[in-house]
């Protein structure tokens, strides 16, 4: 079976055109930010990856993380691939030289990432949560507590973890019951956390956990939540030796996949308290979480877009090796890779990892824009088309990969439901990525919420006008892209007549909105993936001309890739157009006595 090689043509592709615009959206010039650059961060990553993940994969899936005397063992191979990831300086990427970072742009540790999701799910949403935790405290902690933990974090020193769930609070932050008193500069914090990932290590010798809890008097609701930054070890009165912070790991969560990830129960200050210091100000905890919870929901549709990938990589090598049966045009049994239905269902994976990839890198730049535009209007703007990308990367590359890993194991038929293979473990640990970090419901009801009736529908008919621009340079192209650009003529009005309906009957009808959320999700999705391959397929058919060889290949075949999303994708977009415009009548109809017979 074939294993993963990271996708580098592609990547550079899509980073070099979306790089080109960074002096008109205003982003200062970086000495040296060019495709040599690009491409030897890009290489490295790789030849590491390829090597050290790849192969720990599977290890890590059996040889699971320990609970021994209220500690969690990780394996020593895992252990060893940690310590060269943080030699290497991959921690660093994306932050600041004054923290000890390489200041590279998101649109750079983005796809850097993905390569670690694709070679190592498991491995990758330590170091990647942990660069969440480190933009949480840069952006929203005072000076004295960035000077005291961001180096360790941004460094690798130390890794960082998200305490939002308990056991009574889930999707409802409302009802967190954890508490924090204040204690002369610190505070003294209890309660009980639930599914923390990496939540408890032997990879470093410090975690900083990243807790949301309420102070004393504090207003009731999510108004009343603050955020705390609580070492697992805390300095002794001697100041020399490091003890523990009152934290205990209560237990490893036993699921369905990741197993190579400690998800653990945490106990904040069963004895004293665990010390606990305020990031921020009081009551304003949600508002910070959010961005490591925001910068996480894009990681997570990255996750998607990982696994997807690993899985066409994986289906592809089979299908050429795996004979059976006489494809047509053959007299004798051939390659399954001949056969039209799986090619079909390849087909449908590899324009869909462009879709979405493509998707997640533009709103990668975008991220570099909201932060480091020179023009505070350009800054602004940005900010908003990222509130609005966000929710559907993460639900909708969740969604799709999930679905296209599937397509994966049903190309190897019968093998691929056989844990030897890999395509079960690739299947498991992606059916995670649609619960964590918000549930696809949730992503859905905060674009149709805020995004969509909350703005007016301001916010996403900028963007739809946006795409709507792109048809007079697609009519120029000729019949190369005729099937996406009309494909997109469709599915715009599409989206902006269920638009207006949601924006017109929402008060009358309370059900709709969460009725009919992930439809509108998965339109916008869908219609997103498709005007991102219009745009690079304008590139690809630019540059078509005056190239040879492989990269000639690669440019005709993503035009290709291209007019199958819009004959094979893009007319889901009706379906869901449909389902939105029926309301919510059929979905509340029946009483709960009924839902049961």
């Amino acid at each position: 079976m074939s294993e993963y090689r990271a996708p580098l043509r592609e990547m550079q592709f899509l980073i070099d055109e979306l790089a080109a615009k960074r002096v008109a959206e205003g982003l200062p010039a970086r000495d040296g930010f060019n495709a040599d650059l690009v491409g030897s961060v890009l290489s490295e990553a790789a030849r590491w990856a390829e090597e050290v993940l790849v192969p720990l994969y599977p290890v890590g899936d059996r040889e699971v993380p320990e609970l021994r005397d209220g500690h969690v063992y990780i394996s020593q191979e895992v252990k060893s691939a940690f310590s060269q990831f943080v030699a290497g300086g991959w921690c660093s990427l994306a932050f600041e030289e004054e923290w000890g970072g390489q200041d590279l742009p998101e649109l750079v540790s983005v796809p850097v990432g993905e390569i670690w999701k694709s070679a190592n799910l498991a491995f990758s949403n330590c170091p990647l949560l942990t660069s969440a935790a480190a933009s949480a405290l840069r952006d929203h902690g005072s000076e004295e507590l960035k000077a005291r933990f961001l180096r360790q974090l941004v460094s690798g020193e130390c890794t960082g973890t998200m305490n939002l769930t308990e056991p009574q609070a889930g999707s409802d932050l409302s009802a967190l019951r954890a508490t924090a008193e204040p204690e002369g500069d610190y505070y003294r914090l209890r309660g009980k956390k639930i599914f923390i990932t990496w939540g408890d290590h032997d990879l470093t010798d410090n975690i900083l956990h990243f807790v949301l809890a309420r102070t004393p008097e504090s207003p009731p609701g999510i108004k009343g939540i603050s955020l705390f930054l609580v070492p697992k070890r805390i300095l002794a009165e001697d100041s020399k030796t490091m003890v523990s912070n009152d934290i205990t790991t209560v237990s490893i969560e036993r699921k369905l996949g990741l197993h190579g990830s400690p998800t653990c129960v945490l106990s904040y200050g069963d004895s004293c308290g665990s010390v606990a210091y305020l990031v921020g100000e009081e009551n304003q905890g949600l508002v910070y979480m959010f961005t490591m919870m925001n910068k996480s929901r894009i990681s997570v549709g990255v996750d998607g877009i990982a696994l997807s990938e690993r899985a066409y990589q994986k289906a592809l090598g089979y299908a050429r090796e795996r004979v059976q049966g006489n494809p047509p045009g053959y007299t004798e049994p051939g390659p399954i890779l001949h056969h039209p239905d799986v090619r079909r269902m390849l087909m449908l994976m590899r324009s869909c990892n462009e879709a979405m990839r493509a998707l997640a890198y533009r709103a990668a730049f975008v991220s570099d824009v909201a932060r480091a535009s020179r023009d505070q209007e350009t800054r602004e703007r940005a900010a908003v088309r990222l509130s609005i990308l966000t929710p559907i990367i993460k639900a909708w590359c969740s969604e799709l990969g999930q679905e296209m890993v599937s397509f994966g194991l049903q190309v190897h038929g019968g093998l691929g439901y056989i844990e030897e293979t890999g395509v079960a473990q690739l299947l498991r640990d992606a059916r995670i990525t649609t619960i964590y970090e918000g549930t696809t419901g949730i992503q859905a009801r905060d674009l149709i919420g805020r995004k969509l009736i909350d703005d007016g529908g301001q916010g996403i008919r900028a963007l739809l006008d946006e795409i709507q621009a792109l048809d007079r340079p697609l009519e120029g192209a000729g019949e190369p892209l005729s099937q996406i650009r009309g494909a997109l003529t469709q599915g715009l009005a599409a989206a902006g007549e269920a638009a207006d309906y949601i924006l017109t009957r929402h008060k009358e009808d309370e059900a709709l909105p969460g009725a009919v959320s992930v439809d509108f999700l998965m339109l916008m999705g869908t219609l997103l993936g498709g005007w991102q391959l219009a745009v690079f397929g304008l590139t690809a058919l630019s540059r078509l001309d005056g190239t040879s060889g492989e990269d000639q290949l690669y440019l005709a075949a993503r035009l290709g890739r291209t007019r199958f999303y819009a004959e094979h994708l893009m007319p889901r977009i009706m379906a869901y157009h449909a389902s939105i415009m029926a309301g919510s009548a059929s979905v509340t109809a029946l009483s709960d006595a009924q839902l049961a017979l």
